[in-house]
């Protein structure tokens, strides 16, 4: 096996196990946080190998997306199969997919992305519904959090926040199977297919709480993508005092997490989505 950067000890040992004749074809990691992702070649397969550091709480989370609810989308080759995991060793297998990273690529801006992307998601979403009557509560707490955590978010906008944060309701709301990053920096596309990775932040959660980064990003200034998006979809499941909630929470975690990780023009986003959802509660 050659080296594999990134892994430690027993993760080598693991993967070793299972792939004694494993060869490095790329590095693939993002290098923002303690997850390594490589593309490997062994007995004349492609592989992905992923591993995480001992703080990390993503790797859990794609486990459980792939022994519970990805099926829909491997069966039709749109997303990995998930070959073997080591729960305890922080370190998973997954079935290689072709493609390029949408994010960057002129797909990013086509239409068809986003009705292919819009249907991908309601096969996700369709599996499974329950009603959580905490769920608010907790999404709240934790947006609270993260403004306790070192950030550099303006003090009258942070303060702004918690007021709006501590004065919203929290009703009882439905959640379904969430990918949780659903944008175009998971998404392939390969011969005009679009594919998904990146169940690393899978969770159950409300259906559009998997709209809002696209909403932040792609969508602002290009409703036709939203319009192909909602073509593929489906009915749109944004509820207009859900969703500035959904937006204002979004905007708080993406600010402070960037700044955690050190991503300077995600940060920078964040500040921006912060301000819109505020401005969304002020101008009502």
């Amino acid at each position: 096996m050659s080296p594999l950067p990134g892994l430690d000890a027993a993760q080598r040992a693991w993967v070793g196990e299972r792939m004694p004749d494993a060869e490095l074809v790329r590095d693939m990691s993002w290098g923002l946080v303690e997850t390594t992702v490589l593309h490997v070649r062994a007995g004349g397969e492609d592989v992905v190998v992923k591993a995480a550091g001992p703080s990390d709480t993503h790797l859990p989370r794609e486990i459980s997306a792939h022994t519970g609810y990805t099926e829909p989308l491997i069966s039709t080759g749109h997303a990995a199969r998930l070959r073997d995991a080591s729960a305890a060793d922080r370190v998973i297998l997954l079935d290689y997919l072709p493609g390029e990273l949408v994010l960057g690529a002129d797909a990013e801006w086509q239409p068809d992305t986003y009705a292919q992307a819009g249907e991908l998601l309601r096969r996700l979403h369709e599996q499974e519904s329950r009603t959580d009557a905490e769920y608010e509560a907790r999404a709240t707490a934790r947006a609270l959090h993260w403004l306790d955590e070192p950030h550099r978010i303006d003090p009258a906008v942070a303060a702004r926040a918690r007021q709006v944060l501590a004065s919203v309701p929290a009703p009882a709301t439905t959640l379904v199977p969430t990918h949780g990053d659903w944008q175009p920096r998971n998404w392939l596309i390969d011969d005009g297919v679009v594919r998904v990775i990146d169940f690393g932040r899978f969770a159950l959660r409300p259906a559009a709480s998997d709209l809002t980064r696209l909403a932040a990003q792609q969508w602002r200034e290009r409703p036709e993508l939203e319009a192909a998006f909602f073509a593929g979809y489906g009915p749109d499941p944004r509820d207009p005092d859900l969703w500035r909630l959904d937006a204002l929470r979004e905007a708080v975690g993406t600010a402070c997490w960037a700044f955690k990780v050190r991503d300077e023009a995600f940060e920078q986003q964040g500040h921006r989505m912060l301000t819109e959802a505020l401005d969304a509660y002020d101008g009502s």
